[in-house]
Parts: structure tokens; C-alpha cells; sequence
């Protein structure tokens, strides 16, 4: 199963991070000092994704100019001699022809601004990466994704998951545990926020799939669910009654970085992976903690 393809949802208001979040995208605040939106191409672009699907809203536009080149800053650069800067930029260049971009016009949730990009995607199997989940691991929550799912058949799903706290689980979308292969296991079930103390485990959906494109065919008739908004959710749990699903606990650190505390938390767990910010920020944190 080769999964070239996948979809960023960045149509959100991020209004968990507000005011920061007014005038600038989510997904160009920064981590250190790069926006959350490189650092999830990155790890797309280190599970071998070839094309990046970007699902945007209005006021998202510089999300595009991020992965554009800006002549003018490389003839000032160039001219400056910053060779550092340059490679940087290099680096994150994507190729043309890379990139697309398609707009959901009203915020109907995750499962509609998946449909949004069906005639780029078309069909073939693809990624769905949710720009506001980071995961501080090498190889990336992607990559071990794509690994496993080389293990299964044409027409699997593979879904990311992790453990949540019993009392948290009214939260998020948990699956069902069958048959398991180490770190990979069959899901006999999905529920969306399921009332407390009905959870089938503790394993949370977090923000990455491998799915099948006869799910949009699901979500193009698919109804409203919680919280008012098309889920995707609901969506996979009609796909699972013709396909099998897949959960993979991954390795890695996830920072929920649409809220203030995990943004926080993923700016210094980040820094701390530095070589070059490492001691120098520890250094900074015990004089401001305390030995």
C-alpha cells in the first residue's frame, strides 16, 4: 500500500489559543522558530509523503506563502553572505508542483474538510495529519504509521492512537481493542466522546490516519455529529463495516499544541532536543525555578 498523498486540515480558528490566534493562522505559530505547519510537512515529507494537500479557510493565505519562495529575502540574504539562512530555507523548500491548496468555506468540522480535498486526492489511499498534534519522536508518528500498514492488506486503515487517562476518555474519540501484534492492533469499534465510564478502553484517536478513498464517499452523505459538526469519525465507523481499521500506538511525545499549556509545553520539550538551546535553556529555568 503506497500512500503518497496527504491532507492538512488548516480551516480552524484556533480559538483554544486566542488572542494569538486573531489576525495570525494556528498554523503559523511557532515552535522555537518554525511554524507548526513545517514541522508536520517535515515529518510527512520523512514518511515518504510526495504531494501535500493543504485544507484552508480565509485568512490562511500566508500558510501558502510560507512554502513559497521570496526572491527578495534570498537576494538580501545572498548579498549578506547568510549561507546558514539560505540552507535553511533550502531545506524546507518543497518542489514545485508539490503543493495544493483548496478552501473549506464554512467550519462544518474535521470530516468535511476532509471531503474538501477528495478530487485531489482521488483514488488512492492517504494520510490525514492534523497540523495542532506534534509528535516529538525520530522516526516521526507518520513513519511508523506507513511501516505498519506495509504489513497489511490493499484495503487497510490505520489509525493513530495513544493512552488517555479512564476519566479523560469522555473526551475523545476511543477505540475497541481485537487482536493484537505488538505495538499493532485490530479495532473492533470507534465511538466519538463516549459518556463516561462507557468507554471500550482507554486508547485514544489522535491526530494521524491512513485511509481508504471509499471514505469519501461515506463522508459526502455523512451527518451531523457532535458538537454539531461533520465527524470523521462517525465516518470510519460506517467505513469499518466493509474494511478493516487498525490502531498503531505509536512511539513519540504528543503536544497538543492548540491549547496555551501544550503550546508551552511543546516550545520547551522542543528546545530541550537542541543541541544548540539545550543547556543554555536549562541553565535559564534553574535560576528562574530554583535548584
Amino acid at each position: 500500500m503506497k500512500i503518497r498523498k496527504a491532507v492538512f486540515p488548516v480551516a480552524g480558528l484556533g480559538t483554544r489559543v486566542l488572542p494569538a490566534t486573531k489576525a495570525m493562522p494556528k498554523e503559523m505559530l511557532t515552535i522555537v522558530d518554525k511554524p507548526l505547519i513545517q514541522y508536520v510537512v517535515d515529518e510527512a515529507r520523512e514518511a515518504g509523503i510526495e504531494h501535500f494537500v493543504f485544507v484552508t479557510g480565509r485568512n490562511k493565505g500566508v500558510i501558502e506563502d510560507h512554502f513559497d519562495r521570496q526572491f527578495e529575502l534570498d537576494v538580501t540574504l545572498e548579498k549578506r553572505n547568510k549561507t546558514n539562512e539560505m540552507a535553511i530555507l533550502a531545506r524546507d523548500q518543497p518542489e514545485a508542483g508539490a503543493m495544493s491548496f483548496t478552501r473549506q468555506q464554512a467550519p462544518h468540522g474535521l470530516g468535511h474538510a476532509v471531503w474538501c480535498a477528495r478530487d485531489i486526492v482521488g483514488n488512492e489511499p492517504f494520510a490525514v495529519v492534523l497540523p495542532d498534534e506534534l509528535v516529538l519522536n525520530t522516526p516521526g508518528c507518520l513513519k511508523q504509521m506507513i511501516q505498519a500498514a506495509e504489513q497489511l492488506g490493499d484495503k487497510a486503515n490505520v489509525i493513530a492512537v495513544e493512552e488517555v487517562p479512564e476519566d479523560k476518555t469522555h473526551q475523545y474519540g476511543i477505540c475497541g481493542v481485537g487482536k493484537r501484534d505488538g505495538r499493532m492492533f485490530e479495532i473492533d469499534g470507534m465511538v466519538e466522546k463516549p459518556k463516561p465510564g462507557t468507554a471500550p478502553s482507554n486508547l485514544s484517536i489522535s491526530g494521524r490516519y491512513i485511509l481508504q478513498p471509499e471514505i469519501f464517499q461515506i463522508l459526502a452523505t455523512q451527518e451531523r455529529g457532535a458538537g454539531g459538526e461533520i465527524q470523521l469519525t462517525d465516518a470510519m465507523i460506517g467505513l469499518s463495516k466493509t474494511q478493516k481499521f487498525y490502531g498503531v500506538e505509536f512511539e513519540g511525545e504528543r503536544h497538543d499544541c492548540g491549547s496555551k499549556s501544550g503550546f508551552l509545553r511543546a516550545n520547551i520539550a522542543f528546545a530541550l532536543r537542541r543541541p544548540d538551546l539545550r543547556d543554555g535553556l536549562i541553565a535559564d529555568m534553574k535560576r528562574y525555578l530554583g535548584d
